[in-house]
């Protein structure tokens, strides 16, 4: 048995009045899902436990088959994992955002314009990077860059009950009420405004200005935590397998799962990755000898934030044929296979951050005869089937036929 699964990061939404009271996923074509559907069993997870941050961190955690509640340990310290950066037991990585605010002279009056600093590219970012550890760097600081916006921050031997808001929670708001607080707070406010001071002057940043494009003021931190340490997937499932994904916080949790990360020529993390080329590296994997396969994608999760309607319905539609149909298209020599889509948590346009509701999923085993007629995969219908109230025991329920704690089934 070959088992792959395919989670399009933040697909679920509410209905919306501009494209009659359907959600994205409703109004999105999405005729592979749809066969997977009228074949296959549609239901809901709840990946986010009560009380935990609605973030992919820990909905992803949950997917991978892991309880949150149980090993959930912060954000930073996964993408640390994926970048290579080596945690001491005292040492505590957080998030490093690039981000654009306006300009008002007192930095608690700015506002949070772009929380991806108009979602600056990589190499730009990389020279930032290199100056904002040039000056902010110390024996205690460690800036490490990562991909487009996404970077890091090692506070050695550093606090790590600060309370610190996402940037991308507060798009299009006053920062003032969301600074740092608690105890050390005052240590990485003043990393965040000194960064302001020589942001705005870069080379980089000046031509940004001179293309129209939004520059990177100012570095946003939040998302700290200690070393994560994952059971093995190999041993929980006996399966060897491999994460496909463009975002440093899915490759950290694979590899901290031992599982192997495959990258893949243009995938970006944005409306404009290289979809069909993360289905054919699954295939690869999955003809190489892999039983395993973790597809993320995280277009529509950027769209919901950045409240892009018409770019969060095109990013559902190139999943559905780009990576779905490309995936099912390429089954014929694999005699018998399990593929599961779905999301890990909502990405609400109305609110441009994520929330901790339930999303659907729809898992599908090669061959299966349509037994659902006129079902399309979306949120309204997932809710007729299973229910999973612990989102992490549906791996258990797609590797294993374990379901503990499921009811209904459509």
């Amino acid at each position: 048995m070959k088992y792959v699964v395919i989670v399009g990061d933040g697909m679920p939404d509410y209905p919306i009045d501009e494209i009659g009271g359907l959600t994205p996923l409703e109004y999105a074509h999405t005729p592979h899902m749809d066969m997977m559907c009228r074949r296959g069993e549609v239901g809901t997870t709840s990946n986010v436990p009560e009380g935990m941050p609605a973030g992919s961190d820990v909905a992803n955690l949950s997917l991978l088959g892991y309880d949150p509640l149980r090993y959930y340990t912060g954000r930073a310290p996964i993408e640390a994992v994926a970048m290579g950066v080596d945690l001491g037991e005292k040492d505590v990585a957080f998030r490093c955002n690039l981000v654009t605010l306006s300009q008002e002279e007192y930095y608690s009056k700015r506002v949070m314009l772009d929380y991806s600093a108009d979602e600056i590219s990589t190499k730009e970012a990389a020279s930032l990077l290199e100056e904002i550890s040039s000056r902010l760097g110390t024996e205690k600081f460690h800036f490490h860059a990562g991909v487009s916006y996404r970077h890091l921050m090692v506070w050695q031997e550093g606090a790590g009950d600060i309370v610190l808001i996402p940037p991308h929670d507060i798009s299009g708001l006053e920062i003032g009420g969301y600074l740092p607080r608690g105890a050390g707070a005052d240590v990485i406010l003043e990393l965040m405004e000194n960064s302001s001071t020589f942001l705005p002057e870069h080379a980089v940043n000046k031509e940004r200005a001179k293309r129209g494009l939004g520059i990177a003021s100012s570095i946003w931190i939040w998302g700290q935590g200690t070393r994560l340490f994952l059971d093995s997937f190999a041993q929980k499932y006996a399966l060897e397998g491999t994460v496909i994904s463009a975002v440093d916080l899915v490759k950290g949790l694979g590899l901290c799962a031992g599982l192997s990360v495959a990258e893949v020529s243009g995938a970006t993390g944005n409306i404009n990755t290289n979809y069909r080329g993360k289905a054919l590296k699954a295939l690869e994997k999955l003809h190489a000898g892999n039983d395993f396969v973790f597809i993320h994608i995280e277009a529509p999760d950027e769209a919901g934030h950045r409240g892009e309607l018409e770019t969060k319905i095109k990013a559902i539609e190139e999943i559905d044929e780009k990576v779905v149909g490309e995936v099912l298209g390429g089954l014929d020599s694999f005699k018998d296979v399990k593929i599961m889509v779905l999301a890990d948590h909502p990405t609400p346009l109305a609110l441009r951050t994520h929330t901790s509701e339930a999303v659907p999923f729809v898992i599908y085993r090669k061959g299966n005869p349509e037994h659902n007629r006129q079902i399309s995969f979306n949120e309204k219908l997932a809710m007729q089937g299973r229910h999973l109230q612990q989102g992490f025991t549906l791996m258990d329920y797609f590797i294993l036929d374990d379901c503990p704690g499921g009811k209904g089934r459509l």
